[in-house]
This record gives structure tokens, sequence and C-alpha cells, in this order.
């Protein structure tokens, strides 16, 4: 067997590891270089030589002193605490062997593995089998233990000292050997514990030698470490030996442990802290955005329920733009609003869950549910609005139709009335003869025909101002006014004519007694009255005048026939709106449901790992952002349906109000479905749930069966509000609630108390001096002051502050 096959192999309970597998590529580097001998040898002996002490011995020569196995013994009574058995006293070859065997068997049972390695080697004085020995009691007693976070050993100290060294200026710790060099590292880790030792600021990273001397000198007089190595080794060496830099680095490691157990009971607490104030971020966010919510619903509401109709046609249509904008503009945004409100509360009760904090009750009027009931309401005034508008258009555009006829049969009335009455009270029977009385008796009866046609038009004007006053015409006062006047003027004529038929036939009666007297006359004069009668109709000259209205009958019938064709046209540009806006819908409604659909499917498989799903739901969403100019053109061509005033389609089921309410529905789902998974991911990742675990919840949850005998209990702990609904979340938590690993009050209690020394209470200047300056302050502005035992001026309660971070509080 070769030197490299017997070497120690130090093994920390993982079959294979990378580790081990560092550990056989140094031991090949050392057998080919010399330093790394030199410096093992001089870095062990010192270490070997810091826990002899503590017995009163040491070695001088590591592969001679060990050999008879009696300080190797001693040294590890001294490093573990405890007894070893009683070593043989002899000094033959087989008593030196029995007891490094006693040695080595001790070191096996402490989780050790040793590959290879037998007393004989460490008897015969073999410097590489005993230095990868020490090598292994080094590990197991100065670095195993070593943890850092989540990392442990090598990588433990390796993370130390990046922390601690993080801050200075020309330190970048990034392993054991050449990062060590120029001696900074060395002089950053002692200023750090101990900044009154040395003066980082003057030192010069060209100054390898110094730097290193002097930080050696300072941890040999005032840290109780003993010089490991030569500083003039590890500056000729091309890469030092990383043993003997990591035996070293740990025994600084140690010589702070007091100094670490403060800083990680500071770390434990910001750590705490730090959760604490991103979830009031959020709630204090939570609150906000659920006050500016529900005021924008508060205001919003009762201007969709006011039904106050205006009372022209113009002012209605601006309303009905102003509900449109409403729709597309101002509603929009708070759906997504209130929709990522949900996905905060549930984000921000996942993560109180998870860090063992009490869940979050908003301030009253504003919880979930409370925005839920108020958009409701919402929702409810504002499904009667649009509805409510159309209808008053269509009321207001009737009023105007019937308004306009009003003024077309007023004005075609008065044309006609115009100059009736002054032909009434003419007096030109005064002088007319007995034929011209009974012309103008003919000429009345005509008049007294056409007027009693006009009958039914007045009656006509007066229904029609009738109607309009019952449907409330906003300029119902002029129209009364105009069929009054109609009305006044047609009793007037009415009264007229009749006075002017008794007039004319009273004269009509007069002229015939005249008429017979001439006749008598003409009897008893009949000589003179055949002269006189020549003489008559020689100078009589009988005319009758007529007057006769040519109604214009022919100008009337192309205008008609133009009204008639420009409404045909009306019509075929209406139902070409209808097909336009129903071929558009019957897409739009289908592809929103298939969404839906898909959706649902992604949200009940099991298969594939949550960031899986994510991508999936991602890609989902990116689809249907990208739908929404599809949705947009749809609100177009109902606007031009609505500015058409059409009510109805028969090309399609889907209205814009079902497609409106789908989106909403679609970009809600989409939403909360990855808002659901990213919480199952926080879930997974603070409680380290596997995939296949996750898979094995999703399975059980999908297939969970209310008929079991333990569902009253379990539901009691998965719906504590008695809800009847059982999230996935919910699921989880109670799936894996008694494996939680995380913080509680007493442990934060525990390491206040480390940073208080002991003492029931802490200081301003404790909290300044151990915390980032935010956390600091964020404890002593919440801080109860103590007024315990010993309590002293400016004494803090971190007691009663750690309970309340994990109980009911304002905090």
């Amino acid at each position: 067997m070769s030197e490299l096959e017997k070497m120690a192999v130090y093994g920390n309970g993982y079959e294979e590891d990378e580790y081990m597998m560092q550990e056989d590529e140094w031991d090949r580097d050392l057998l080919l270089d010399p330093a790394w001998e030199k410096q093992q040898r001089k870095t062990f002996t010192a270490w070997c030589n810091s826990h002899l002490r503590k017995a009163g011995t040491q070695i001088e020569n590591i592969e001679d002193d060990f050999r008879n196995g009696l300080k190797l013994m001693l040294l590890l009574e001294v490093i573990s605490g405890e007894r070893l058995p009683k070593p043989d006293r002899g000094k033959m070859r087989f008593h030196k062997i029995a007891n490094v065997n006693k040695a080595l068997d001790f070191i096996t049972s402490k989780g050790v593995k040793l590959v290879s390695i037998g007393a004989e080697e460490i008897v015969d004085g073999n410097v590489k089998m005993t230095l990868g020995m020490i090598w292994t009691i080094i590990l197991r007693f100065a670095i195993q233990d070593i943890s850092v976070e989540e990392t442990s050993a090598k990588e433990g100290l390796l993370l130390w000292c990046q922390r601690k060294t993080a801050p200075y200026r020309n330190v970048n710790v990034q392993n054991f050997h050449v990062s060590w060099k120029d001696g900074l590292a060395f002089c950053a880790l002692i200023h750090r514990h101990r900044p009154d030792l040395i003066d980082y600021a003057k030192l010069n990273k060209d100054d390898a030698l110094g730097n290193l001397n002097l930080a050696f000198d300072i941890a040999e007089k005032h840290l109780d470490i003993p010089k490991m190595l030569d500083a003039e080794d590890i500056i000729n060496t091309p890469k030092p030996d990383e043993r003997a830099i990591m035996t070293y680095v740990s025994c600084f490691y140690h010589a702070f442990a007091g100094a670490e157990q403060a800083e990680t009971a500071a770390n434990r607490i910001s750590k705490v802290l730090g959760v604490n104030q991103e979830n009031e971020k959020l709630m204090e966010e939570y609150e906000r955005l659920a006050s500016e919510l529900l005021e924008w619903i508060r205001r919003t509401t009762p201007w969709l329920e006011n039904r106050v109709s205006e009372k022209t046609m113009a002012q209605m249509q601006r309303k009905l733009e102003d509900f449109r904008e409403y729709r597309r503009m101002h509603k929009p945004p708070k759906v997504q609003e209130k929709c990522q409100l949900e996905i905060n509360f549930n984000t921000l009760q996942t993560k109180l869950r998870i860090s063992n904090r009490p869940a979050f009750m908003p301030s009253e009027g504003k919880m979930v549910s409370d925005i839920a009931s108020a958009w409701q309401g919402l929702e409810q005034a504002e499904k009667g609005f649009e509805e409510w508008l159309l209808t008053e258009i269509r009321r207001l555009q009737r009023l105007d139709h019937l308004a306009e006829k009003f003024r077309q049969k007023a004005t075609s009335h008065d044309t006609w009335a115009s100059g009736k009455e002054e032909i009434l009270i003419r007096k030109d029977y005064e002088s007319a003869s007995l034929m011209e009385v009974r012309a103008l008796l003919r000429k009345h009866e005509a008049f007294e025909s056409d007027l009693s046609a006009h009958q039914d038009r007045v009656e006509q004007i007066a229904a029609i101002a009738q109607e309009l006053n019952e449907l409330d015409y906003h300029d119902v006062a002029a129209v009364n006014q105009r069929c009054q006047s109609i009305c006044d003027v047609w009793d007037q004529l009415g009264t007229l004519t009749q006075k002017r038929r008794e007039t004319l036939e009273r004269t009509e009666k007069l002229l015939e007694t005249v008429e017979q007297l001439f006749l008598e006359y003409a009897k008893r004069s009949a000589p003179f009255n055949s002269w006189l009668e020549g003489a008559m109709e020689d100078l009589q000259d009988m005319f009758i005048v007529h007057t006769i209205e040519e109604v214009q009958v022919k100008k009337l019938v192309p205008q008609r026939d133009s009204a008639l064709q420009e409404e045909l046209a009306r019509q075929h540009g209406n139902e070409r709106l209808r097909r336009q806006f129903a071929a558009q819908a019957n897409i739009i409604g289908p592809w929103i449901q298939t969404r839906m659909e898909e959706i649902g499917r992604c949200s009940l498989e099991i298969g594939g790992t949550l960031e899986d799903q994510m991508t999936q739901l991602k890609q989902y969403e990116h689809v249907i952002v990208s739908y929404k100019p599809n949705i947009d053109k749809l609100e177009g061509d109902h606007q031009l349906i609505q500015e058409s005033l059409i009510f109805d389609n028969k090309h399609t089921n889907y209205t814009m109000e079902h497609i409106r309410v789908g989106w909403e529905l679609l970009l809600t789902t989409i939403a909360r479905t990855i808002n659901d998974i990213e919480t199952q991911i926080l879930t997974r990742d603070a409680k380290g749930i596997s995939q296949q675990q996750m898979n094995e919840f999703r399975s059980s949850f999908n297939h969970f069966d209310r008929g079991e005998v333990e569902f009253a209990r379990i539901m009691l702990l998965v719906d504590p509000n008695g809800s009847g609904v059982v999230t996935f979340q919910s699921f989880i938590d109670f799936m894996t609630r008694e494996t939680a690993d995380t913080d509680t009050a007493e442990q934060v209690i525990a390491s206040f108390r480390i940073l208080a020394a002991d003492k029931p209470y802490i200081l301003i200047d404790e909290l300044r001096r151990e915390l980032p300056r935010d956390q600091a302050e964020y404890c002593i502005s919440r801080m109860p002051p103590y007024s315990g035992p010993g309590s002293v001026p400016g004494a803090l309660d971190y007691t009663a502050f750690s309970t309340a971070l994990y109980g009911e509080s304002d905090l």
C-alpha cells in the first residue's frame, strides 16, 4: 500500500463528500511539496502544545514524541475533556502500539473515519501518517463543530472569516491559502474583535512580512494564540499549506468564541427583527391600499346609484360617456388593486405563519371580506347603471321625437290658422247683394268644412302635449304655452265662425225680404221696372272673388322619400355594427373560458415542480395580458353600437357586460393562482418540504375525503373560520404544522439576555452597539421600560418586547 493510500481521511458522516476528495488532493500535493510539510510540522506542533501545556507538558518533535502513545492519549483527554483507558507503562513496542491503538479507538468513537491507518506507522515515526492523524484530530475537535448559519466545518469557518473581514479594504478571503499571504486577513480578524490592539488604517498591503508578524505577535501576546507559522515561510511559498492556515485560523475563531456567541445572538435578533420589519411594512402597505380602495369605492358607489335623469339627450350622452370612461380607464386599475390587495394579504399571512407570528388582523372595516362586500355593492350599483342610462336615453329620444312632432304639427296649424281670424271678422257682407251674400255663405260653408277637418289635428297636438307632460319633457312649459295658444285661437275661430254664419244668414234673409219687395214693386210698375231692369242690367257689373290656398303636395313627397332612404341606410349600418360586434364577441367569450379551464387544470396537476407550474402560469399570464387589445377593440365596437342606440343583437349571446365580467375574473384568477404557487414556494422553502412531499400533499388535497372519521377535527385546523372552504395553503400548513423550524419568543429572549450580559433588561447603548442602526432604533422605539428588580434609568424590557413579537400586539 502506498503512502498516499495510508493517509488518514476525515469523515463527517457523509458517504461521498467533496471535502474528502479535496483532502485526497491535498495529500498528493503534500507529498510533492516539502514547504507544506514544514508548515504543517510547525503549525500542528504549536497547536498540540497549546493544549498539552494545560497538562504541564509539550512536544518537541511531532513524529517522535507521539510514538509511545502517552502524549497522544493525554492530548486527546485535554481537548475532549474525557478520560481515556489507562495507558500501558511498558517501553516495549507492543506497549506503544497498544497505547496508540487506544488513542485511535477513541478518535474512531467520536465519529471519525480512519482509513487504513494503523498504530504501527505512528510508532515507527512515519511523519506523513503522523501529520495526517493530527490533522484528523484538529478537524474533529477544532473545526467540525464550527457552524455559521447553515454551513459547518471548513465551509462554516470560511464563511465566518468572510463575514468578519467583509468591511475591510484590500481583504478578500476566498480560500485558506493565498487569501492570507499579505497578512491583512489576520489583522482584520483581530481588529474586528479587538480594535484596541491594531490600527488597521495604517497597514500597508505591500508590507506582507510586517502585517503577518504584527498579527502573529499580537495573537500570541494578547489572545493566547501561540505562533504557529513563520511569516517568511508563508511569503516564500507560492501557495501556503491549507491545513496549516485552517488550523491557525480556527484558533482565532475559538479565541473569539465569547464574542461569537454575542454575534450569534445579535444575528438571531437581527433576523427576527428583519422579518418583523418586513411584515410590518407589508401590513402598513395593506392598510394604505385598503384605505385608498375603500375610499374610491365609497366615492364611486353613490355616483353609480344616482338615478336622477338629465334633461336633454346631450346631457345623458355625456353621462354615458363618463360611465364608459369609468369602465375603461378608472375601474380596471382598481380591479388590479383589489386583486393585488388580496394577494398581498395572503402572502403576508403565509410569511407570518412561516415565521411563527400571529395572523395579521387589519383595522376595523378593512378586512378582505369588508373590501369584497364593498366591491360587491359597487358591482351591484354598476350593474343597473348602464341599463338605466340606456333606458333614459331611449326615453329622451322619444321625448325629442314627440317634441319635434309637436312643433311640426303646431307650425303647420299656425300656418293654416294665420289670417283666418281677419277673414272671419271681415264685414264684406254689409254692401253685398243677395247673390254675393249667398256666395259668401257657400264660401263660409267650405271654411266650416275645413275647420271641422282641422279638429283632429288640434286634438293630436293636445294629445302630444299631454304625453310630453306625462314623460316629464324638460321644456314642457313652452309646449304647454304653445298648446294653450293654439287651443285659444281654435276656440276663437270657432266662435267667430258661428257668429259670421249667423250674420250671413241674417243678411241673406234681409236681402231676400228686400228682393220680395222689389218683385212686388215690379208687378205694380211693370213698364218702369222693365225699363229699370234693362238699365240695371246695363249698369250692374256682377263679379265673385274666390281665394284658394294651394297645398304643396308635390314638394313634400320627395322630402319624405329622401328621409326613408336615409333611415334605410342607417338600419343597414346598424346591422353591420351588430355583426361586427358579434363576430368578435363569439371569439373572445370562448377564448376567456378556455384560458380559465387551462389555469384550473394547471393548479390541480401534481406532476412537475412548483417552479415548473410557475413558469407555465407566467406564460399563461403573458398570453392573457397580450390579448388585452382585443378587449379594447370590442369596447370600441360596443361604443359605436351604443352611440347608434342599438339595444339588441340576435347574432350573439355575449353582451359587453358578459365579456367585461369574464375578463376581470380571468385577470383576477391568474394573479391569485400565481400567488398561490408563490406562497407554496415560500412555505416549502421555509419548512424544508421536498418536491415529492409537495406532490403527496397535492394528491391528498385533491382526494380529500369528507367522509373520514377525523374530518371534523381536521376541519377545525384547516378551516378555523368555518367558511366551508379549505385552501391548499391551509392544507400544507396542517400537514407540516409540527415540523416547522422557526424562531420562538424564548429563543429571542435568550439572545437578548446574551447581549445584555445576562441582565433582565437591556440598555439603549447596548442595543446600538450590538444591532444595525435601524433595528436598534426599532427596538428602542417599541421596547417598554423595564420596571423589575434591579432596574436602572433607561432600562428596557426585552422580555415583554420579545413576547409581543409572537403574540397579539400592535407591533
